[in-house]
């Protein structure tokens, strides 16, 4: 039996994008579906959607009426459709975290995000894609069913303590010039490549599937990189 196809997947993506966690349960569905045909290096790398946002954030509903131009009734369809997807790719959006006295959950937010990247780039460059891959999926858990302060330093060296890493490496991520450095790098990449909109899946820095995308475009769009590198490798 022939070894499984080694890739490369990059993907650019930010915390605050339900389509990036929805696409990436899609993409693991594909691969685990495909465990005797490719073998996956997976890589998150970093695009703000609130780049600007200020740090007292926006809360949710009303952050996408205003960006979108919707009315309330058009933001609320939006997000039962979105939740619908999310349930069908195998992840919850539900609240579960904890309640204030009258049982209520606190208000879903919208968070600028630059702190989360630092953290991701770095957890990347010094432990590597899987690792990285651990800590993106608590971040998400933290800000859609949890609802936590996702630009709160505490809150980050607690999400990276949770998967396994230093609190004190973290930390000092989240401050270090050369951390910042990769950040900007990955995002002038995004912009060099034309990517405009969050998940932007690259294999093997050449071939790009824009947006989140059902298990099997995944898997058929791996088939034909695979396909074809295989083809121009015995042509030379």
């Amino acid at each position: 039996m022939s070894k499984p196809a080694a890739v490369t997947i990059d993907i650019w993506s930010d915390v605050m994008c339900p389509w990036c966690v929805i696409g990436h349960n899609q993409l693991e569905t594909a691969l685990k579906g495909m465990a005797g045909e490719v073998s996956a290096t997976v890589r998150f790398h970093p695009f703000e959607l609130n780049p600007d946002m200020p740090e007292a954030g926006e809360e949710s509903a009303a952050h996408i009426q205003r960006k979108y131009g919707r009315t309330p009734d058009q933001a609320a369809d939006a997000r039962g459709r979105m939740a619908e997807a999310a349930e069908a790719a195998g992840y919850s959006f539900h609240y579960t975290g904890a309640k204030d006295e009258g049982g209520d959950p606190p208000p879903a937010m919208m968070w600028n995000t630059r702190l989360a990247h630092r953290l991701l780039v770095a957890v990347l460059r010094d432990h590597g894609p899987e690792m990285q891959v651990k800590l993106k999926r608590a971040l998400f858990d933290a800000h859609f069913q949890q609802r936590r302060r996702m630009n709160d330093p505490a809150v980050l060296t607690d999400i990276a303590a949770s998967v396994g890493l230093d609190r004190t490496e973290a930390a000092a991520a989240l401050t270090d010039p050369e951390i910042d450095a990769i950040v900007d790098a990955g995002e002038q990449q995004a912009w060099d490549w034309n990517i405009s909109g969050v998940p932007a899946m690259v294999i093997n820095g050449k071939y790009m599937i824009p947006g989140a995308q059902d298990p099997a475009t995944y898997a058929n769009a791996l088939r034909r990189v695979v396909a074809r590198e295989a083809a121009v490798a015995a042509a030379e």
